[in-house]
């Protein structure tokens, strides 16, 4: 019988750097392309969720600078 704790372990190890790429992508996506949508039309509050358990807070501050808070849920 062949030894499986390899395989498993690459699997393990390729399902987390595709997370991370994911919230990497989903990161770069709420700093970039949604703060400018929300600066361009001076929103207060804005709230967006992907569908796959990520989702980001933006609040326009005081002083006009933006308060940017995201989650993100995982299910083993």
């Amino acid at each position: 019988m062949a030894d499986t704790s390899n395989i498993e372990d690459f699997m393990k190890t390729e399902k987390e750097k595709k997370e991370k790429s994911r919230k990497d992508d989903w990161d770069a996506f709420i700093e970039g392309d949604v703060v400018n949508f929300f600066d361009l039309h001076g929103l207060e509050k804005l709230t967006l969720e992907d569908g796959h358990g990520r989702k980001a807070k933006l609040v326009r501050k005081k002083d006009d600078g933006i308060d940017i808070e995201t989650s993100n849920r995982r299910t083993v």
